[in-house]
């Protein structure tokens, strides 16, 4: 990957201009993007945007006080502008015994791995014109679907690069497509939506437009005739596309930060078994062509992959240099970018140990209960793992679909469904988390 001189420069410029400020470290970032967008309803163009964006971001140290900004003005006069408002800001900012830059022994080591993020692929404002009216046609064409509420496909180019004054240097760039369309069903005054979105780093590796508009549409007819059930305790199905949401809550709850803050309800839980045996998530930041794939974090130290839960239980939190100087341990490679602000945490590309059942014997062996294919209005105390959500999806009996269900809710304590999850073999790997479809044994269900 070839690294941008100009880019280089400007960012060691801005470093220079915040020493001389007065600034003891600095690091300091480039965002560039380009996308456009093609959004139609019912056949009709809804709008056409093209959006460029560059910006250059500084974070600034004096002592144990930093502060950081960012600025669009990549101009000399810009740039020094931007290191002595950055270093003035922080002169005045309040101590903070955990901040600073990542230790240099931290630092991810080049050269840069090919992880393939980037395509060469640049489709034309019409090409995605033609995209989004025929995968939304496609989901029309669908018995029972009568509106829509659009359908629409991109393309983005983005880059990153990032310096520190302690020697780091690091170089990212990566390509976005997506397409997808939300049909609308209606029967007997009776109103559902769906949708379907894809979304690939490689042009090619998206799935047909027709495919797409076709399951969208196959999914939003389905859910016509939806009825109210009886609030009860059953068997939950949550489907592979969405079962992501039930255990994102797990990856919040070991960010370092939140475990140094204290209001993360795993705080006490390492090495012990919060999932079920054999449950294992596993993150591996070097997957070819996955939109979580990098090779260094935002810090610029160096990552690599990690199992977060093995055989059920948590081995370790998620941490960049300030939480891990708040928890005494050593940084692992998770910070996100602040571009403009201290760095976050996250994680990279993750992946759930899929199950041996498939959807239909997951269903087969539960007997009856919901099948959950819609999500909305989560609620979670961050302390106790307390959980609810609203929630849609199809009643099942004898293994077999019902009718849809809507307007109920599926409660519980997260500490105690996560011990009880278990996973079919249905992966779903649309995104940076693959994951199959996940089932529950016993949940508190809402309904009237």
């Amino acid at each position: 990957m070839a690294f941008d001189t100009e880019s280089h420069a400007a960012l060691a410029a801005l470093i220079d201009y915040a020493k001389q400020a007065g600034a003891d470290a600095s690091e300091a970032s480039l965002a560039v993007r380009e996308s456009i967008s093609a959004e139609v309803r019912m056949g009709d163009l809804e709008g056409m945007e093209r959006e460029e964006a560059r910006s250059v971001a500084l974070r600034a140290f004096i002592g144990k006080k930093q502060a950081a900004a960012s600025s669009t003005d990549l101009s000399t006069k810009g740039l020094k502008d931007l290191a002595e408002r950055t270093v003035a800001m922080a002169k005045h900012a309040p101590e903070d015994k955990f901040a600073g830059l990542l230790d240099a022994r931290y630092h991810a080591k080049g050269p840069a791995p090919d992880l393939e993020q980037s395509d060469t692929a640049r489709p034309t404002p019409e090409q995605l014109l033609d995209l989004a009216k025929r995968c939304e046609a496609a989901s029309l064409a669908i018995p029972g679907i009568v509106n829509s509420g659009g359908g629409g496909a991109s393309s983005e180019h983005s880059t990153f690069v990032h310096l520190t004054s302690n020697g780091f240097e690091g170089y990212e760039s990566g390509t976005s497509y997506s397409l997808g369309t939300q049909p609308v069903a209606e029967k007997n005054d009776e109103m559902e939506r769906d949708y379907e979105w894809r979304t690939k780093r490689f042009f090619a590796d998206l799935p047909s437009p027709e495919e797409i508009g076709r399951i969208a549409g196959e999914r939003t007819a389905k859910r016509i005739g939806a009825k109210k059930i009886a609030s009860q305790k059953a068997p939950v199905i949550f489907e592979n596309r969405l079962a992501g949401r039930v255990i994102s809550p797990f990856f919040s709850a070991i960010s370092g930060a939140a475990v140094a803050r204290g209001v993360s309800f795993l705080k006490d839980k390492m090495g012990e078994r919060i999932f079920a045996e054999g449950f294992r998530i596993h993150e591996d930041p070097f997957v070819k062509r996955l939109p979580s794939s990098h090779w260094f974090d935002g810090e610029g130290s160096a990552v690599s992959a990690h199992t977060l839960i093995d055989d059920g239980v948590l081995t370790m939190w998620l941490l960049n240099s300030s939480a891990a100087r708040q928890l005494n341990l050593e940084p692992n490679g998770h910070a996100t970018a602040g571009h403009g602000g201290p760095p976050g945490i996250g994680t990279s590309n993750i992946f759930v140990k899929p199950g041996t059942e498939d959807l239909a014997a997951m269903m087969k062996n539960a007997g009856k209960g919901v099948f959950v294919t819609d999500m909305f209005s989560p609620s979670l105390n961050p302390n106790t793992a307390d959980w609810s959500v609203g929630v849609s999806g199809y009643w099942f009996e004898n293994g077999e679909i019902a009718h849809p269900v809507s307007e109920i809710t599926v409660a519980g304590n997260l500490l105690d469904i996560f011990k009880r999850l278990r996973c079919g073999s249905d992966l779903d790997n649309r995104g940076s988390l693959e994951i199959s479809s996940l089932i529950v044994d016993d949940l508190a269900i809402g309904g009237v």
